[in-house]
């Protein structure tokens, strides 16, 4: 289980000294929620704030953007540092174009689903993705409850993914806390974003160990 912290409930004003409690705290993965105020009725962080702290953290960037047509910034956001740029399904008319650009400027490319978007949207482009988000919540804002029929979704997309003989991770973002994190391992998940379950509650040392150890315990 990989765990990739959500900066969405970060101290804004600190996200230097938040990357680097992360990275002291054994984490690898820091989850960049990037919104524009149309895709989604939220706006956060630019190329320009991760760019700047990309020098200071040796963490994988993971980068979502929630924003209309992301085929105009991809460039942006990887020479600004993102190890993995995801786009929405929703969010493009040329899906399959925007993840092959992904890839040539060098960044690993993945696709999220909104709740209601059927599995359909991603199905021939799994052997090309690193990684489907399966957002488990309607994007926009931390700390919403988790829609109990993504279990299902993310149930039915591993098993995809495994009939295909494909190791595309599985990523499940909205709603990830202690109490549902063993069901969503056991469900196919290979990344949990976690946001204000996470952040709410430091030292993130001993965050991250409850959330593995939550993860690992046996049902």
């Amino acid at each position: 289980m990989i765990l990739s912290p959500s900066l969405l409930s970060s101290d804004f004003g600190r996200l230097a000294d938040e990357l680097a409690a992360l990275e002291q705290a054994g984490l690898d993965w820091v989850h960049w929620d990037v919104m524009d105020g149309l895709f989604v009725p939220n706006i956060t962080f630019g190329p320009p704030v991760i760019k700047a702290l990309r020098g200071r953290s040796k963490l994988f960037f993971d980068v979502h953007l929630m924003i209309e047509r992301p085929e105009r910034y991809l460039h942006e956001f990887t020479d600004a540092g993102a190890d993995l740029v995801c786009v929405h399904a929703e969010a493009t008319a040329h899906l399959e174009r925007v993840v092959a650009e992904i890839a040539r400027l060098g960044a690993k490319p993945a696709v999220a689903l909104n709740p209601a978007t059927p599995l359909e949207m991603v199905d021939y482009l799994l052997p090309q993705l690193h990684m489907v988000l399966v957002m488990s919540v309607n994007p926009g804002f931390g700390g919403q409850s988790f829609i109990p029929f993504s279990m299902d979704k993310i149930r039915e997309l591993k098993r995809r993914i495994r009939a295909r003989g494909l190791s595309t991770l599985v990523q499940v973002d909205g709603g990830v806390c202690l109490e549902n994190c063993r069901e969503l391992v056991e469900a196919g998940a290979d990344v949990l974003v976690s946001g204000s379950a996470f952040f709410s509650r430091p030292p993130y040392g001993e965050r991250y160990a409850a959330f593995r150890e939550a993860a690992e315990a046996p049902r």
